[in-house]
């Protein structure tokens, strides 16, 4: 079995949903149920598979779940776009997710690919 907590994707996908829970309780009243309640299912799932990955003994489960997790992620950024776009996000809070989430998709994409080399 794998210690998620190695994992640097994981570190990074751990503050991602930290920083999500932080930057939509500023959301509308009434986007609580709607915008802000995606996300942070979003972001809650991109560690929640890397953690299923890492207890599943095959290299294939592994990976399988590694991608689940940056599906999320990808899933998070358009909504962090949408949230943008809508006024709901601005100024610092939105960069810093932003750059948050494009950073912890480069390293997480970097141990997918990693995973498929050596298959």
């Amino acid at each position: 079995m794998r210690d998620h907590n190695r994992l640097r994707a994981f570190e990074l996908a751990d503050e991602v949903a930290l920083l999500t829970y932080e930057v939509t309780a500023d959301f509308p009243r009434e986007e609580m149920f709607g915008l802000a309640s995606q996300m942070r299912r979003a972001a809650v799932s991109v560690p929640s598979n890397i953690v299923e990955g890492c207890a599943r003994l095959g290299e294939s489960d592994y990976l399988r779940f590694l991608n689940i997790a940056f599906g999320s992620l990808r899933e998070l950024r358009y909504q962090v776009g949408l949230a943008t776009r809508l006024k709901f996000l601005c100024g610092q809070k939105s960069e810093h997710i932003e750059q948050k989430l494009i950073e912890t998709e480069k390293v997480l994409n970097g141990l997918i690919q990693s995973l498929r080399v050596c298959r």
